[in-house]
């Protein structure tokens, strides 16, 4: 028995290596301006950003102070490593994250992100971002962040464990340094 409980958990802390490991082909992102006449790029599709780092940052459903804040802090970071590809992600209905842009802080010299459209966290389940976070009543993912490779493999992730619980900009670079560096 003791033999079938050690394999069992060694399984089970590989599993997450495995689901960091994976791959995905292409996904597609429809992109939400401030307003329906807003000029924005319609679409991200991974296939065509090949060769580039990618950064997920998936944000949480309905009104989060935090994730504005984080998303400011890492739109700056995005203007500064324009070979880095920033995508901020809510699972919310276009008129909510069209309200939610409006309350971001405009930045000099920084552009405003765009805000990609995950309908049902359809991404979010592809790439295993936990959910049953308690939040304004609803049950959402956790805020993730997931670094992918120029080939769409992961090569990082960082789940936070509430909706203030996220990757410190600084920590990111340092780890994104290092992860750009092998």
């Amino acid at each position: 028995m003791k033999v079938f409980v050690l394999g069992l958990v060694s399984c089970l802390l590989t599993i997450p290596q495995l689901v960091s490991a994976q791959s995905v082909e292409n996904f597609s992102l429809e992109a939400i301006g401030e307003d329906s006449k807003a000029q924005v790029e319609s679409k991200f599709e991974l296939k065509d950003h090949k060769g580039k780092t990618v950064v997920l940052h998936f944000l949480l459903k309905t009104e989060c102070p935090f994730c504005l804040k984080y998303t400011n802090q890492y739109a700056q970071l995005a203007a500064a490593t324009p070979d880095v590809i920033h995508l901020f992600i809510k699972p919310d209905s276009e008129k909510d994250i069209r309200s939610w842009v409006k309350k971001m802080v405009k930045i000099e010299g920084v552009n405003q992100p765009t805000i990609y459209r995950d309908p049902g966290a359809k991404l979010a389940k592809l790439f295993k971002i936990p959910d049953g976070y308690q939040f304004h009543g609803q049950s959402v993912h956790y805020p993730a962040l997931v670094v992918l490779d120029g080939d769409g493999k992961e090569m990082f992730r960082y789940v936070g464990k509430s909706n203030s619980d996220r990757m410190p900009k600084d920590e990111f670079v340092k780890k994104l340094e290092t992860m750009t560096a092998k």
